[in-house]
C-alpha cells in the first residue's frame, strides 16, 4: 500500500502475525496500576534527586521540584485523557502516532524507550552503592551486583506478567514503609538552617536560599524530574488491564498525588535532618542522612539502607517492564525490527525484554556513572513530554468527537502548562550535562534515520497504532482513484 501523503508504507503480515504478539489480558485493576506508577518512581525518592542539591542548593532544588510537579501534575492529567481514549500498549508513541503521525509518533516513541532502557541503568549503579555501603557479600565492584539485578528481575518478567504486577506492588509496599521511617527518624532532627548549608556563590541571583543563583535553578530541573520520572508509563499497560479506559485515569492520578507527597517529605526531611552539604555526591542519600543526623551508625540508618533497596529494585524491576512494552509495540507496528515483539507462550515480550536489559547491564558496568544515565534517561522524557502533551492539544482539536471516557481538568490550558515547562527541561538537561545531551541527541537522530530510510516502508497495517492511520489512509486512496 503506498504512503501516500502520510509518505509510509504497509506491508500485509500473515494471520499469525498478532497470535505470535499477544500481553496477557485482564491481569491488572487500578490498584496495581497505582502501585506500578508508584513503583516506577519511587527509586527516585532514595536516590538521584540530591545530586540537584549540588546544582542548586535546596532552594535551587526546592523551585526546580515544584516547577516539575506542576508539569508532571498537568501532564498526567492529559496522559488519563489520552488513555482512556487511546487504550494501547503502545501508549505515547500510540497517541502521538494518531495526533502527529508516523515520524511523530516514531519520534515520541523513540524518546521514550532512550528514557526507560537508560533510568534501569541509573537505578542499578544506585542499587550498588546501596549493596556496597552495607558492605554485603564483601563486594566492592559494581558489575556482579548489576548483572545480577538484571538477571534476577528479568527472569520474573520471563515468568509472567500478573506475577511480576503482584511482586512488584509487595517490593514497593516495602520501600514505601522504609520512606515512612525514615522521615520519622528524621523530624527531630530537623532545623531550617540545615538547609542552607551550602555557601552563596558569586552567580547571578546567588543568595543563601539559592547559592548558586538563578541559573542553579534551571540546572536543577533535571534533578527535580527525578522525584517523579517514568509515572507517564502507566499507560503501557493498557492492553494488560481489566478496564483501561476506567481504570487508566483512576490508576496514574492515585500514584501522582502520593508520590507528591513522598517528594515533599524527602526533600525537606533529609536536607532539613543531615544539612544539604553533606548529601550533594551521594549514591544512598537517605541512610547518610540518617548517620549525619544521629552521629553515626545506628539501627534507623541500617533499616532504611536494607529497605530503601525496596525502593531501588521497585523502580528498577517496574521500567524493566515499561521498556519491554514500549519496544514490543514500536516492532509489532514495524517501526523496529519485528523480532523484536514475539511473544512466548506465557504471553511475554521475551526479546523486548532482554535486549535492553543487555545494552542497560553494559552501560551501567562500563560508566558506573549514576549521574550520566540519569541525564540521558531525563532528555529522553522530556523530548517525550513535550510530544505527548502536542498530541493531546492536537486530538483536542482534530477530534473533538472522539470519545474520551475521562477528560483533562483544564483542557488544553492543563497540558499547555505541562508543554512549556517540558520544554524548559529540555533546555535544562543541555545546560547541566552536555555530553548526555549530545550523546542522546545523537541516537535520537540515528533512530529517526532508521526510520526514515527504512522502517517507513514496512510499517504493519493490522497493529493497533496503525489500524487507525491505515483505514484512513485506504479511504483516501479510493476516494482518490
Amino acid at each position: 500500500m503506498a504512503g501516500g501523503k502520510r509518505n509510509v508504507e504497509y506491508e500485509q503480515v500473515g494471520a499469525d502475525y498478532l497470535e505470535q504478539r499477544q500481553l496477557k489480558q485482564g491481569a491488572a485493576g487500578w490498584v496495581l496500576l497505582a502501585g506500578l506508577g508508584v513503583a516506577y518512581v519511587i527509586s527516585g525518592d532514595f536516590a538521584g534527586w540530591n545530586f540537584g542539591l549540588a546544582e542548586g542548593g535546596w532552594g535551587g532544588l526546592l523551585i526546580a521540584t515544584v516547577l516539575m510537579a506542576i508539569m508532571y501534575t498537568a501532564m498526567v492529567f492529559g496522559l488519563a485523557e489520552l488513555a482512556s481514549a487511546l487504550p494501547v500498549a503502545g501508549a505515547g508513541y500510540g497517541f502521538a502516532r494518531r495526533a502527529l503521525g508516523p515520524l511523530g509518533g516514531f519520534a515520541t516513541g523513540t524518546a521514550i524507550l532512550i528514557e526507560y532502557a537508560m533510568a534501569p541503568a541509573a537505578i542499578v549503579v544506585f542499587i550498588g552503592g546501596y549493596v556496597e555501603a552495607l558492605g554485603l557479600f564483601g563486594l566492592t565492584s559494581g558489575w556482579p551486583i548489576y548483572l545480577a539485578f538484571y538477571a534476577l528481575f528479568i527472569g520474573v518478567h520471563l515468568y509472567g506478567v500478573g506475577e511480576a504486577l503482584k511482586l512488584m506492588f509487595l517490593i514497593t509496599a516495602i520501600a514505601v514503609v522504609a520512606l515512612v521511617v525514615f522521615v520519622v527518624g528524621m523530624i527531630p532532627k530537623f532545623s531550617t538552617s540545615n538547609l542552607f548549608d551550602i555557601a552563596p556563590t558569586t552567580a547571578a541571583g546567588a543568595s543563601d536560599f539559592i547559592p548558586f543563583g538563578y541559573a542553579g535553578i534551571l540546572a536543577a530541573f533535571v534533578y527535580g524530574i527525578w522525584f517523579f520520572l517514568a509515572i507517564e508509563g502507566v499507560p503501557l499497560a493498557a492492553e494488560e488491564s481489566r478496564d483501561p479506559k476506567r481504570d487508566m485515569p483512576k490508576g496514574i492520578i492515585a500514584a501522582m498525588m502520593f508520590l507528591l507527597v513522598t517528594a515533599a517529605l524527602i526533600l525537606f526531611t533529609a536536607a532539613g535532618g543531615a544539612g544539604s552539604a553533606a548529601l550533594t555526591e551521594s549514591d544512598n542519600p537517605l541512610p547518610l542522612a540518617l548517620r549525619e543526623a544521629y552521629g553515626g551508625d545506628t539501627f534507623l540508618a541500617d533499616f532504611v539502607n536494607y529497605a530503601g533497596l525496596a525502593g531501588l529494585v521497585a523502580s528498577f524491576f517496574s521500567i524493566i517492564y515499561a521498556y519491554s512494552r514500549q519496544l514490543f509495540a514500536l516492532s509489532r507496528a514495524g517501526y523496529l525490527p519485528r523480532v523484536l515483539s514475539r511473544t512466548s507462550a506465557r504471553k511475554t515480550p521475551y526479546i523486548a525484554l532482554l535486549v535492553p536489559g543487555l545494552v542497560g547491564f553494559l552501560l551501567a558496568a562500563i560508566t558506573e556513572d549514576g549521574a550520566l544515565l540519569i541525564n540521558i534517561a531525563v532528555f529522553g522524557a522530556t523530548v517525550s513530554y513535550v510530544l505527548m502533551m502536542l498530541s493531546h492539544i492536537v486530538l483536542r482539536k482534530r477530534e473533538p468527537d472522539l470519545e474520551r471516557p475521562y477528560r483533562t481538568p483544564g483542557g488544553v490550558v492543563t497540558t499547555w502548562v505541562a508543554l512549556v515547562l517540558a520544554a524548559a527541561a529540555v533546555v535544562a538537561t543541555f545546560f547541566v550535562d552536555e555530553k548526555a545531551a549530545g550523546i542522546t541527541a545523537l541516537l535520537f537522530l540515528a533512530a529517526l534515520a532508521y526510520f526514515w530510510f527504512y522502517s517507513r516502508h514496512h510499517l504493519v497495517a493490522a497493529a493497533p497504532e496503525e489500524e487507525f492511520a491505515a483505514i484512513r489512509q485506504a479511504e483516501a486512496e479510493l476516494a482518490g482513484s
